[in-house]
């Protein structure tokens, strides 16, 4: 499947491929990946720290002392805050979610897996996200990476994107689906 770990490319692509490579010299590839994830999570569970990452109201000099301060309190240091904390600065925070997104893709590159993001209305149990994850293995005949995301408005079911592919099994869908149907008929 062509396009399954697409190049990064734009402003995130630059800056994720820089850390990459980074990360790669310094064999510390793991540690990032563990820290952009901790701080990924904390950006979808806290509110304040979303605001604090896309509005453009905060000047370089609060984003990055208010990053440090986070960082610090998250234990996250080493490249990954540097990283972070340089982001804040050049006044590129906001593309925090589309740097970590490329920086995943290109790990997932490296280690001969690819990426596919699983959206679902509640939050995926290990044993299912296990089922998933051999289900894409078996249909790619690779590794897959699982990114979880949820979203209650689905209602249930699964969206799953792999590169430009994407399967929409969400009751929502499905409800539209039905609903345009009625239309048509009546």
């Amino acid at each position: 499947m062509a396009g399954e770990v697409d190049t990064p490319s734009g402003v995130a692509g630059r800056y994720a491929t820089a850390l990459f490579e980074l990360a790669l010299e310094e064999k510390a590839l793991e540690k990032v990946e563990q820290d952009l994830n901790r701080f990924s999570q904390a950006l979808d569970a806290v509110e304040d720290l979303r605001r604090l990452v896309k509005s453009p109201v905060f000047s370089a000099e609060a984003q990055e002392r208010a990053m440090a301060a986070i960082l610090e309190e998250m234990q996250i240091e080493g490249l990954s805050a540097n990283f972070l904390k340089l982001i804040a600065r050049n006044r590129r925070l906001f593309a925090a979610p589309d740097m970590i997104k490329a920086f995943r893709a290109l790990l997932a590159r490296h280690r001969g897996q690819t990426s596919a993001e699983v959206t679902s209305a509640l939050p995926l149990s290990e044993g299912q996200l296990r089922a998933l994850q051999t289900a894409l293995k078996a249909a790619l005949r690779k590794d897959v990476q699982l990114d979880q995301k949820v979203d209650a408005t689905l209602l249930g079911g699964l969206v799953v994107k792999v590169g430009s592919r994407m399967i929409d099994s969400s009751l929502r869908t499905k409800l539209n689906s039905l609903k345009q149907t009625m239309k048509e008929v009546g």
